[in-house]
């Protein structure tokens, strides 16, 4: 894979909380890029409100996305700060990782540290696998619910919501749905005219144009 190094940017202070959006191959790309636009809009703008976030692959190296995109990472797992919220995107790839038991076990780690999961679109078949969404309410793409409950049945699928907020776990539905879900994150972490004055800057307003 052609190598790529991606700026690092400014260091962020040892108290800055940080956000993990994950990266691996057949992401799809809106998944990863629709909240990396919201949050990183929000934590450049805001740097006073004391969160950062990066991108990162298991081993640090850029990923080839569903759709051709080569997406850079900050940092490998090994290497990646402390993080206070974790968000897996889906993809084609996720249905890889769900099946994939050293990377179960890495969510599982994660769940044990992490205060706040989140996923995007099928970014929730690998946290069932996982049993982080065990006995929850839990969306996902409009594709994907029939295999979600069947991962689970305990998981309380729910087939028409943009995001589900259960707390310390945010599922949302199918791609796009991650931007909403980035709002929603800015709100709860800073102030709903943080979340506003982030939705004006990008310009992104929901209803469908034709």
């Amino acid at each position: 894979m052609t190598s790529l190094t991606v700026p690092v940017g400014p260091i962020a202070p040892a108290t800055t909380k940080h956000i993990g959006i994950l990266l691996f191959d057949d992401v799809e790309e809106l998944d990863a890029v629709g909240p990396w636009e919201i949050l990183s809009n929000w934590t450049l703008t805001y740097p006073q409100d004391g969160w950062a976030v990066t991108l990162v692959s298991k081993d640090g190296r850029p990923v080839r996305a569903a759709k051709g995109m080569v997406i850079g990472a900050h940092h490998s797992f090994d290497e990646v700060p402390p993080m206070s919220v974790l968000i897996h995107p889906g993809g084609p790839g996720s249905r890889v990782l769900m099946r994939d038991e050293d990377h179960l076990a890495w969510v599982r780690g994660q769940r044990a540290t992490v205060p706040l999961m989140t996923s995007v679109c099928s970014g929730a078949l690998v946290y069932a696998n996982a049993g982080v969404l065990a006995g929850r309410p839990a969306a996902t793409h409009w594709q994907s619910l029939e295999l979600l409950h069947e991962l689970d049945p305990s998981i309380n699928v729910d087939s028409k919501a943009r995001f589900v907020d259960d707390g310390d776990v945010i599922t949302s539905a199918g791609v796009s749905a991650g931007i909403d879900m980035a709002l929603h994150l800015v709100f709860r972490l800073a102030t709903a005219d943080r979340a506003r004055a982030v939705r004006s800057d990008v310009q992104y307003d929901p209803q469908p144009p034709v």
